[in-house]
Parts: C-alpha cells; sequence; structure tokens
C-alpha cells in the first residue's frame, strides 16, 4: 500500500492501487478492472489530444481490438462506471474491428479523466496477454544445426539415464535462435510500427556498431537458467563474438532500450542475456512452446514442468563447440509459427 507499483503512460506515472481480484480461471479474461475515482487527477495534460467541439469535447485513443472486452467489462459494466465518474460518452468499435475509441464529454476534465483511466486499464491488461513476437537472431545454419544434432545423440547417449532427461527436451534444430526480447503486437498497426523502429535502429546505430557486416560468433559452452542444476529447466549454449568484442551484446542492449522506450517492450532485465535455449522442460509437453517469460499471463506454468537434473551434461558438455555462424539480420519472429525453412516467420527484419 505505502509502495504501489507505477505506471509509466505518455511521459506521466501513475500509481496502480491494490485491487482485491476474485479467483475465477474460467472468467479471468473478462476480469472487471476500473480506476477509482481518486487514482486519475482531472488535471490538464499534454499526454494526448484533446479536440473541442461544438458540444464540448473528445479524445481518440488507438486501441487494438483484443483489448475493447477489458474496456466494456463483464455486461458492459467497466465502460459504464466510467461513463458515470467522469459524465462522458465512451464509443467503442465493434468486436474485431480495428479503430478507435472516442471519448466525448461536456467538460475537458472528464474527458481526461476518462482517457487517463483507459490508458492505465490498457496497460494492466496488455501486460497479461502472452506475447505474440520477439527479436531473434536466427542460428538454425547447417552447420550449426548438424552440431546441435550430434550434441543431442551424445546426451541421449551418455546421460539418458540422468532423472528427467529424455529427447523431447531439446529444440527443434530448424528454430535454434538468440531471443533478445518479447512483444505484445496486437493489430497491423502495432506490427508496422515494429517493424518501423527497426529500421530507424538500423540507420541510427546497428549500421555503426557493426560496421556494414555480419558478425561473426562462436556458439560454445552450455549454462543452466536456475540455481540448482540437479532441478534444471532450460540449459542454453553460450554465444560471444570470436574477435572478443562486445558488439552483438552493444547492439542487443540498444535494441531493447529503443523498444522499451517506444512502448512496445517491457523492462525486465539491465542487459540481454544472450542465449540459445537447447534443452528446454516446456518442450516436454508442447514441441511449439517457446521461451516464456514469468509474467507472460500472470500465471506461472513453472508448476506444471518436470525439471530434469543436468549435473553430468553440464559437466560433460561445458566447452561443447557448436560451431561459427555470421549474424547479418534481426528478425521480428513471429511466435508459433514456421516459415519455408521451418524457423519462425518473420514480420520485419534488419
Amino acid at each position: 500500500v505505502l509502495r504501489p507499483t507505477l505506471i509509466r503512460i505518455g511521459g506521466r506515472v501513475y500509481r496502480k492501487n491494490v485491487i482485491q481480484e476474485q479467483a475465477c480461471q474460467h472468467e479471468e479474461e473478462e476480469d472487471d478492472f476500473c480506476a477509482g475515482p481518486g487514482d486519475c487527477a482531472d488535471e490538464p495534460c499534454d499526454a494526448f489530444v484533446v479536440e473541442e467541439t461544438e458540444k464540448g469535447f473528445q479524445c481518440r485513443v488507438e486501441v487494438p481490438s483484443p483489448l475493447y472486452k477489458y474496456i466494456i467489462g463483464k455486461k458492459g459494466e467497466t465502460k459504464k462506471r466510467l461513463e458515470t465518474e467522469t459524465r462522458t460518452s465512451i464509443s467503442i468499435p465493434k468486436p474485431g474491428v480495428e479503430g478507435e475509441i472516442v471519448i466525448t464529454g461536456q467538460h475537458r476534465s472528464g474527458v481526461i479523466s476518462a482517457r487517463t483511466r483507459i490508458d492505465v486499464l490498457l496497460d494492466s491488461f496488455r501486460k497479461k496477454q502472452p506475447f505474440t513476437h520477439f527479436l531473434s537472431f536466427a542460428l538454425n545454419q547447417p552447420n550449426i544445426q548438424e552440431k546441435f544434432l550430434q550434441f543431442k545423440e551424445e546426451v541421449l547417449e551418455k546421460c539418458s539415464k540422468d532423472h528427467g532427461v529424455s529427447s523431447s527436451l531439446f529444440q527443434n534444430p530448424a528454430k535454434l535462435h538468440l531471443t533478445l526480447g518479447t512483444l505484445v503486437l496486437l493489430n497491423e498497426q502495432e506490427i508496422q510500427k515494429a517493424r518501423d523502429l527497426l529500421q530507424q535502429c538500423k540507420e541510427d546505430f546497428v549500421d555503426q556498431i557493426a560496421g556494414g557486416k555480419p558478425l561473426t560468433v562462436e556458439v560454445a559452452g552450455v549454462e543452466y537458467m536456475n540455481d540448482d542444476p540437479a532441478m534444471t529447466d532450460v540449459l542454453y549454449a553460450k554465444v560471444h563474438m570470436k574477435d572478443g568484442s562486445d558488439r552483438l551484446q552493444v547492439i542487443a542492449d540498444q535494441l531493447v532500450e529503443r523498444f522499451v522506450a517506444s512502448g512496445l517492450m517491457l523492462k525486465e532485465w539491465d542487459r540481454v542475456k544472450l542465449h540459445a535455449t537447447v534443452m528446454n522442460t516446456l518442450f516436454r509437453k508442447d514441441p511449439s512452446a517457446e521461451e516464456q517469460n514469468n509474467t507472460m499471463t500472470g500465471k506461472s506454468s513453472f508448476k506444471e514442468r518436470e525439471s530434469f537434473n543436468g549435473r553430468n551434461i553440464l559437466k560433460l558438455f561445458e566447452n561443447f563447440y557448436f560451431g561459427e555462424v555470421q549474424l547479418d539480420s534481426v528478425r521480428l519472429s513471429q511466435r508459433f509459427s514456421s516459415d519455408a525453412s521451418g524457423y519462425y516467420a518473420t514480420s520485419g527484419q534488419l
């Protein structure tokens, strides 16, 4: 209560007060959430445009259609409450139709209050959406795939008796990659915004850091994610620049920093952890599963995971050499998808 979560929207900072949520799994997507009357001050705000009309004032909000239901609420209750408390009228496009939500009212302060509350609502529920895209470097070149399959064969040959180790844990070799960060892009406009930002990053700093040439990296050695190697969920291959420089790390960190600043990505770590997942207990049940960030849906999937004992793998394959690769593009990859090569479908790249 004394240290509430702070939400940054449009250059302004808001407190998110704790609310009591009902434990109802089946209706989670329709949870009714509304900022209370005291949560948002009815003060002039330059973070968005409020237009004066013949009948008063109005403000337009671009909202992806999958988020409309959170503003409407159960049986329209959230929308009604917003309209009543701010003395405004809120017009929302039909489900599935992309468009703008229009807030109208006789008082500018009421329109601003409604807009601010809608922004807080959207920010809260967007964080509960599973990610749809991620920025990646592909590591599925033939030589890397070949060495990965050799690694898999040797691990199963030497460590198959270790607790939890099985062939179902291994990554699909065609989908080997480095993840830089995950994104929730809910319509074509947001995907285009991400594409444009990637291109801008190329012009602003990527070409300069890379010197206009592909980055030569080596994939070598394995490491585990959690604290206890006997209870491993994710085993990954380590990646480093062949010339010993930190250019790959610098590009990754600056890309994520730029995407976080744009609002397209949430900041998770101070710097990107460059890793290529080779074994993941999520794959045991779902071969198409991706690396999931714990806050992805507001629910933890770790209870369902059966960890494996990675002690012997770490000891025997500590310095396993997967090969050398030229990284020449950052991709905006689409989750749960495949292209002709078997890699993730690409929505954009630099």
